[in-house]
C-alpha cells in the first residue's frame, strides 16, 4: 500500500499507470487511497479521483471494488457535501449505461457484418474450422462474448446503487431514478427474474426503514414529497409487472401499495388510484376472480366519472358497458358452498383481503358485510346509474340474462348481442386513463351465463327434455361443454338435475342421490324408539312431573351450563389441534410436493438438454457436410482459375474438402518459406550497404566537426566584443540624457501642483453642482408624489360619482319599463276582454242565423212538389216570403233589401256588429284576424239572395 501526502500525488499516480497500461494497478492505488483512514475529511480532489475510480472499474467491469468505494465515500460526505456522492453516482450508471449500449451496439454491427453473400471470401483456414467445431450463431456468440458480461455488470451497478442509496432521506429522488432505470431496464430487455429480484430489494428496503425507524438520516414517510416518490416508484413497478405479465409480481406490487397507504393513513391522488384500479381489473381477470374484476371496474368507472373532467361520452360509454358485462360475468352461485370448514375460513379471509384491496380501506376492519357478492354489485350498478351509462346492446343483455324468463330460445336471443359486443372496443381518448377496452373478452364468460341461465328456467318449466332438444337450443356450445357446464352447476346446488345417457334425456328436479335415504336413518330410529318408549313407560301427569323437576332445575341447568362451556373449550382445542394437524400434512404434502416436482424438472431438463444436444450435433454434422460440400465446389472453381505452371486438377479426380485444405496449407507454407528466404537476402543485403556508407563517412564527419568548432569560437569572440562596445556606448549616452533633463525638475514639480490644484478645484466645484441637483430632483419627485395622490383622488372620486349616477338612471329606467309593462299588460288585459265579447256576440249572431236558415229550408218543403223534373220549391218559397218579411209603409228600406228579404235578413249580423263596437278604436291584429276566422263569411246572404232571385225568373219563364 503506498502513502501519499496528498491525494492529488495519489491520482498522478494511477494516471501514469494508465498511461502504460496498467490500469489493475492503478485501480488498487486509488482504492486503497479511499479506503484508508488518513482521509475522511471531504475534500475537493477527493471528487476527481472518485471520478477516475468509478471510470476504471466500469473498464475493468469491477463491481465489487465499486461498491466498496462508494460506500466508503458516501460515509466521507454523507454529513458534508452530499451533492457530491450524487454526482459521482449518476456518473458511475452513466458510463456503465454508455458502456452496455456500446457492446449492444457492437453486437448488432457484427451481426450485420456476417450478413454478406459469402462467407467464406476472405477467411482464414483457422477461421473456417472454428466455424466447423462451433455450432452456435454469429449473434449468439457475439452476444455471449460481447454483451452479456455488459448487461450482468449494469445490473450489478443497479444494485450497487439501490443497496447504497436505501433509507437516506438526502437522496430520495436519486433512489427513486435509480429504481426507475432499473425497471426501465428489466422491461426493455424483458428481464423477469431481475424485475422480481429488484422487487425484494425494494420491498426489503421498505421493511428495514420501517423497522429501524431510530436511524439517523431515515426518511420521513409523512413527509408529501417522500410519500410522492415512494408511490412513484411502485406504480412504476406495477406498470412494469403488468407488461411484462408477471401477475403474482403485480399482485404483490399492489399489495405493496396498500400497504403504504395504510402506513401513513393517507389515499393517493385520483390520477394515482385510476392505474391502481386499471392494473387490478387486468390481474383479476388473468386470475379468473371475476367478482374481485368487476368491483375494480365499478370503482374505476367511479373515478374516471367524478374526477377526469374531460372524459369524452363515447368513453364514459364503452367503462360502462366494461363495468356491467364484468358484473355479468360472474357466476351466479358461491365456488366455496360445499368445501371444508378450514377451507371456508381461508376463504374468507382471502375475500375480505381482496375487498380491502378493492375499497382502499386504510384501516381494515374484518367485517362480514363487507364481503363482495354479486347481487350487491348488481344493485349496486342499478341504484348508481351505471347501467344507464352503458350501450344499448348490454342493458338489452343484462335485462335478458337478470329479468327475462325465455326457456326456450333465451340463448338464440343472446346470440346476436354477443355478436354485436364483441365488436364494440379499441382504444379510448387521451382523456381517460384506460388505455383499451375490448368486450370481446367476456364473451365466454356470458356465454357460460347464459347457458347456466337457460339451464336454470328450462329446470322450473319441463320434468324431462331430450339432450338433442337442448342441444339445438344452445347453438354456442357442443353438449359436451354444456355438460361441464352443468356439472359444476350442480356440485354448487345451482340447479338439480341427472343425465340419462341410456334414455338420453336429462331429468330435473329435486333428485336425491341413493345415499341420502341412508343420512337421516339413526334419527328415525331413535324417534321410533321414544315412541315405543313412550308407549310403554307412560308418561306421568304434568301437575307431580313439575313438582319433581323444580327442585333440581337449579342444579341442572348449572351442570349443564358447565358442560357446555368445558364441550366448547374441547372443541375448540379438538378444532385448533386438528388445524395444526392439518397445517402439518399440508406443510409435508407441500415440501413433498416440491421434491417430487424438483426431481420432475430436473429430469425434464435433462431430458430436453439431452434431445438439444442431440439435435445440435445434428444440425452441427448437417451443417459441416453442406459446407464442406460447398467450399469444395468453391476450391474446384479457384483451382481451374490458377495460373499456368500450376498443377491442374484432373476432372476425374475425387475431389474433398480435406484434400483441397492440405493442397491450399502447402501452398501457402511454401509460398510463405520463399518469401522468408527473400526477406532474409535483402535484409543481409541492406546491412552490407549501411556499413560500407558508414566506414566511408566516418572520417568526413570527423573533419567536418573540427572546422566547425574553430568556426564558432572566432564567431563567439567577435560577438562577445561587440556587444562590449555597444554596451559603453549606451552607457554614456544615458548619462548625457539625465544631466540635461535635471535642469527641467523644478519645473515639473511646480507644474504637478497647478494641475492638482486646478483639478482638486473642478471636483469640488462638481461635487457641488451634484448634491444641488440631487436636492431639486427630490423636491420636483415630492410635488410629482402629491399631484399623482391629487390626481387619483380626484379621479377616484369621478367615478364614484359616475358610478352613482349610473346606478340611479339604471334603477330609473329599470321602474319605467316596469311600470310600461305593467301598462301593457292592463292594455291587453282590456283588449283580450273586448275581443272575447265581440267573438261572443258573433257566436250568438251566428246562431241566430243557423236557426233562422233552418227554419226558412223547413217551411218550402211543405208545399207539393211540381211535376217538373227541376225543383222549382224555392221559387214557390220566395216570393211568400218575400210578402211575409215586407216592410212597413213610410219605412225606409236599403237598396240591396228591397229585391227580397233573405239579404237584408244575411246583413242584419253586420249592422249589430258595428252598433255593438263601444267605440271606434280597432281591436288588435291578432284578434281582428281571430275574429275574421272564426266570422262567417260575407258573401253568403249575397249567394242566397241571387239563388232566390233566380227561381223565380224561371218559373216566370215557365
Amino acid at each position: 500500500m503506498s502513502n501519499f501526502a496528498k491525494p492529488e500525488n495519489a491520482l498522478k499516480r494511477a494516471e501514469e499507470l494508465i498511461n502504460v497500461g496498467q490500469k489493475q494497478d492503478a485501480l488498487q492505488s486509488l482504492h486503497d487511497l479511499i479506503t484508508s483512514k488518513r482521509y475522511r475529511a471531504w475534500q475537493k480532489p477527493l471528487e476527481r479521483i472518485m471520478f477516475k475510480y468509478v471510470e476504471l472499474c466500469v473498464d475493468l467491469r469491477k463491481g465489487r471494488f465499486a461498491k466498496d468505494g462508494l460506500i466508503q465515500y458516501r460515509i466521507i460526505c454523507q454529513q458534508v457535501n452530499v451533492s457530491s456522492l450524487e454526482e459521482v453516482i449518476k456518473h458511475f450508471m452513466h458510463l456503465s449505461t454508455e458502456k452496455a449500449e456500446q457492446a449492444r451496439t457492437q453486437a448488432q454491427a457484427l451481426e450485420e457484418a456476417l450478413d454478406v453473400d459469402d462467407l467464406e471470401a476472405d477467411k482464414r483456414p483457422e477461421d473456417l474450422m472454428l466455424s466447423y467445431v462451433s455450432g452456435e450463431k454469429g449473434k449468439d456468440r457475439s452476444d455471449r462474448e460481447v454483451v452479456t458480461p455488459w448487461f450482468k455488470f449494469l445490473w450489478e451497478t443497479y444494485r450497487t446503487v439501490l443497496e447504497i442509496l436505501r433509507n437516506n432521506s438526502k437522496l430520495e429522488a436519486l433512489y427513486a431514478m435509480t429504481a426507475h432505470r432499473a425497471f426501465q431496464f428489466c422491461k426493455q430487455y424483458k428481464r423477469t427474474t431481475e424485475f422480481r429480484r429488484l422487487c425484494e430489494i425494494i420491498r426489503n428496503h421498505l421493511a428495514n426503514l420501517n423497522k429501524y425507524r431510530d436511524q439517523r438520516d431515515r426518511p420521513d414517510l409523512s413527509a408529501p414529497e417522500s410519500l410522492q416518490l415512494y408511490l412513484d416508484t411502485r406504480f412504476e413497478q406495477l406498470k412494469i409487472a403488468t407488461e411484462l405479465e408477471l401477475w403474482q409480481e403485480a399482485f404483490r406490487s399492489v399489495e405493496d401499495i396498500h400497504g403504504l397507504m395504510c402506513m401513513v393513513k393517507k389515499t393517493p391522488k385520483a390520477s394515482l388510484m385510476v392505474v391502481y384500479y386499471a392494473k387490478l381489473t387486468e390481474i383479476f381477470w388473468i386470475s379468473a376472480s371475476h367478482l374481485n374484476h368487476a368491483y375494480a371496474w365499478l370503482k374505476l368507472f367511479t373515478l374516471q366519472k367524478s374526477f377526469n373532467k374531460n372524459l369524452s361520452q363515447k368513453d364514459l360509454q364503452l367503462i360502462a358497458s366494461s363495468v356491467v358485462l364484468a358484473a355479468l360475468s360472474v357466476a351466479p352461485y358461491d365456488q366455496t358452498r360445499a368445501a371444508s370448514h378450514l377451507e371456508f375460513e381461508n376463504e374468507k379471509e382471502r375475500n375480505l383481503r381482496m375487498a380491502n384491496l378493492i375499497g382502499f380501506n386504510l384501516e381494515p376492519k374484518l367485517d362480514r358485510g363487507d364481503v363482495l357478492s354479486r347481487s350487491s354489485l348488481l344493485s349496486e350498478l342499478v341504484s348508481k346509474g351505471v347501467l344507464s351509462c352503458a350501450t344499448q346492446e348490454v342493458k338489452d343483455l343484462y335485462h335478458l340474462l337478470e329479468h327475462e324468463f325465455l326457456p326456450l330460445n333465451l340463448a338464440v336471443k343472446m346470440e346476436p348481442l354477443l355478436t354485436k359486443i364483441s365488436k364494440v372496443g379499441g382504444k379510448l381518448s387521451s382523456a381517460s386513463s384506460v388505455p383499451e377496452v375490448q368486450l370481446s373478452q367476456y364473451v365466454p364468460a356470458l356465454e357460460k351465463l347464459g347457458t347456466l341461465r337457460l339451464l336454470q328456467q328450462v329446470s322450473q318449466v319441463y320434468h324431462t327434455l331430450k339432450i338433442e332438444c337442448l342441444s339445438s337450443m344452445i347453438p354456442f356450445y357442443d353438449f359436451s361443454v354444456v355438460e361441464k357446464i352443468y356439472v359444476d352447476a350442480v356440485k354448487h346446488k345451482f340447479i338439480a338435475m341427472k343425465v340419462d345417457h341410456m334414455k338420453g334425456v336429462m331429468l330435473f328436479g329435486n333428485l336425491g342421490l341413493e345415499s341420502d335415504g341412508l343420512r337421516d336413518h339413526l334419527t328415525n330410529l331413535a324417534e321410533s324408539l321414544n315412541e315405543g318408549r313412550a308407549i310403554m313407560y307412560p308418561p306421568l301427569k304434568g301437575a307431580s312431573k313439575l313438582g319433581e323437576i323444580l327442585p333440581t332445575l337449579a342444579d341442572t341447568v348449572d351442570k349443564e351450563h358447565k358442560r357446555l362451556l368445558a364441550r366448547k373449550s374441547i372443541i375448540e382445542k379438538r378444532k385448533e389441534e386438528q388445524e395444526r394437524q392439518l397445517l402439518e400434512m399440508e406443510r409435508e404434502e407441500e415440501s413433498r410436493r416440491l421434491k417430487l416436482q424438483k426431481i420432475t424438472e430436473e429430469a425434464e431438463q435433462k431430458r430436453l438438454a439431452s434431445e438439444y444436444e442431440q439435435r445440435k450435433n445434428q444440425r452441427i454434422l448437417k451443417e459441416i457436410e453442406e459446407r464442406e460440400l460447398e467450399e469444395a465446389q468453391a476450391l474446384l472453381q479457384e483451382a481451374r482459375s490458377r495460373k499456368k505452371g500450376k498443377k491442374p486438377l484432373l476432372e476425374g479426380e475425387k475431389v474433398t474438402k480435406q484434400s483441397l485444405m492440405e493442397l491450399a496449407l502447402s501452398e501457402q507454407l511454401r509460398e510463405r518459406q520463399e518469401m522468408e528466404k527473400k526477406l532474409l537476402k535483402l535484409a543481409r543485403t541492406m546491412d552490407y550497404l549501411e556499413r560500407a556508407k558508414r566506414e566511408e563517412s566516418a572520417p568526413l564527419i570527423e573533419a567536418a566537426y573540427q572546422q566547425r568548432l574553430v568556426e564558432e569560437r572566432v564567431l563567439h569572440e567577435r560577438n562577445q566584443q561587440l556587444e562590449v562596445e555597444l554596451s559603453q556606448q549606451r552607457h554614456e549616452g544615458d548619462l548625457k540624457e539625465k544631466n540635461r533633463l535635471a535642469r527641467m525638475l523644478e519645473n515639473k514639480m511646480s507644474f504637478q501642483e497647478r494641475v492638482l490644484h486646478r483639478r482638486q478645484s473642478e471636483y469640488d466645484r462638481r461635487t457641488a453642482e451634484r448634491e444641488e441637483q440631487i436636492s431639486q430632483m427630490i423636491q420636483a419627485r415630492k410635488h410629482e408624489r402629491e399631484a399623482k395622490r391629487k390626481k387619483i383622488f380626484y379621479v377616484r372620486s369621478e367615478e364614484e360619482r359616475l358610478r352613482k349616477l349610473h346606478e340611479e338612471e339604471e334603477a330609473r329606467k329599470h321602474e319605467e319599463a316596469e311600470r310600461k309593462r305593467k301598462e301593457e299588460a292592463e292594455y291587453r288585459a282590456k283588449l283580450d276582454e273586448i275581443a272575447e265579447k265581440q267573438r261572443q256576440r258573433e257566436r250568438e249572431l251566428e246562431e241566430k242565423e243557423r236557426l233562422r236558415k233552418e227554419a226558412l229550408l223547413a217551411r218550402p218543403a211543405e208545399l207539393p212538389r211540381p211535376a217538373e223534373p227541376r225543383p222549382v220549391e224555392p221559387a214557390v218559397a220566395a216570393p211568400a216570403a218575400a210578402a211575409a218579411a215586407a216592410p212597413a209603409p213610410g219605412k225606409y228600406v236599403p237598396r240591396f233589401r228591397r229585391g227580397g228579404t233573405e239579404p237584408a235578413a244575411q246583413t242584419a249580423p253586420d249592422l249589430d256588429r258595428r252598433a255593438s263596437r263601444p267605440d271606434d278604436r280597432p281591436p288588435p291584429s291578432s284578434d281582428r284576424w281571430r275574429s275574421d276566422e272564426r266570422r262567417p263569411p260575407t258573401f253568403g246572404g249575397s249567394k242566397s239572395s241571387w239563388s232566390s232571385s233566380r227561381v223565380p225568373s224561371r218559373g216566370s219563364e215557365r
